[in-house]
């Protein structure tokens, strides 16, 4: 079974609804899934170094303290999933074009469940900057990814690749993410491995 997972490296729910995702999928065993990592931008129009946490905040909500409710609503969700957000870890809001290149590479060795979740680990919990290539290396180099093979995969082919697809998204009418294709239903938002589980079931039938 294809399932679809429309995601930004640096969206807190994504992390969720991919934690989420694995856990459904442990309940079948017996079927082969194939997951396909569509890469999605929150902020499409991000400078390439990123901006810092404090600025976008700003941006994004008017402030830190806006922007409190919603990732405190973040955090008690990802509890619920086993994660433990240190939001106050990250310094800088990165753009993700690199990060998502990772993961595309990393379909060619079947890793990319494996490296999509050092990244959103990398960033939500050790506040680490994803959009350095150097940290991207680190991780690529701890699953095997030599970094001459990573550092040539970042050519403007492969990046035009990647926005391409951020364009799919667009073409679906997609606004917000996580969103997930399992066979004929869509989920969008992070939703529970229970809820997952159920579409899965469904199009099994």
């Amino acid at each position: 079974m294809q399932i679809n997972v429309f995601a930004d490296t640096i969206c807190g729910w994504c992390f969720i609804g991919h934690k989420n995702l694995n856990k459904a999928l442990r309940n079948f065993p017996n079927i082969k899934f194939d997951i396909r990592h569509i890469p999605f931008q929150l902020n499409p129009d991000m400078p390439t170094e990123g901006i810092h946490r404090d600025k976008y905040l700003e941006i994004k909500f008017g402030g830190k303290d806006y922007a409190a409710p919603m990732y405190e609503n973040m955090k008690l969700k990802a509890k619920e999933s086993g994660i433990n957000l240190n939001l106050d870890k990250i310094k800088r809001t990165p753009n993700t074009v690199l990060s998502h290149l990772l993961i595309v590479l990393s379909e060619q060795f079947n890793l990319q469940n494996k490296i999509k979740e050092k990244i959103y680990q990398s960033y939500f919990i050790d506040g680490l900057d994803i959009g350095d290539i150097d940290v991207l290396i680190g991780i690529a180099k701890e699953n095997n990814i030599t970094e001459n093979i990573f550092k040539e995969f970042i050519n403007e082919k492969n990046i035009q690749n990647v926005t391409s697809k951020i364009l799919i998204a667009k073409e679906k009418n997609i606004s917000g993410v996580p969103f997930f294709e399992i066979g004929k239903d869509f989920i969008s938002g992070a939703q529970s491995s229970i809820q997952l589980e159920n579409a899965i079931k469904a199009n099994l039938k």
